[in-house]
């Protein structure tokens, strides 16, 4: 077998076996549209699951919340804030805690910290996220997300 037989064997076995030009152009094209399709889909539910696991989290600080008052017979002053579910005050013997697992915990999935007022307007106390705006008021995604 001479080089030149050689060369025209393998050549026809590439040819056979590979893909052109065109027919990767077209794969290309055809995976462009599907992520252009896909890709406003997956980012709405990627904002409804921020906002469901937001009211989640307060339902689990609320808990907290609740586990702190228990122990402490009153919820974390203003000024120990959230704060005091993760670390001990100073002067209070009757603290059990830590009551949540993380600090990332008192962020909301926007990496705000949630918003704690006590005395609440709502309630005993107001425990809230202002959304992916970051400002009050707000709707879909941007809106508040409260625990009353």
């Amino acid at each position: 077998m001479t080089l030149q037989m050689w060369k025209r064997k393998n050549c026809r076995e590439f040819s056979k076996n590979g893909f052109t030009l065109v027919e990767l152009l077209v794969v290309l094209a055809i995976l462009g549209l599907l992520a252009a399709i896909a890709t406003p889909q997956v980012i709405k539910h990627l904002g409804h699951a921020k906002v469901q696991t937001t009211r989640m989290e307060i339902k689990n600080i609320g808990v907290a919340l609740d586990l702190f008052r228990i122990d402490v017979g009153r919820y974390p002053k203003q000024e120990e804030g959230l704060e005091a579910l993760l670390k001990q005050p100073t002067s209070l013997d009757a603290w059990k805690g830590p009551y949540l697992d993380k600090q990332v915990n008192l962020n909301d999935p926007w990496g705000t910290p949630y918003v704690y007022r006590i005395p609440g307007q709502h309630g005993e106390y107001d425990l809230m996220s202002y959304g992916a705006d970051k400002t009050e008021g707000g709707t879909g995604e941007d809106a508040d997300i409260t625990n009353w």
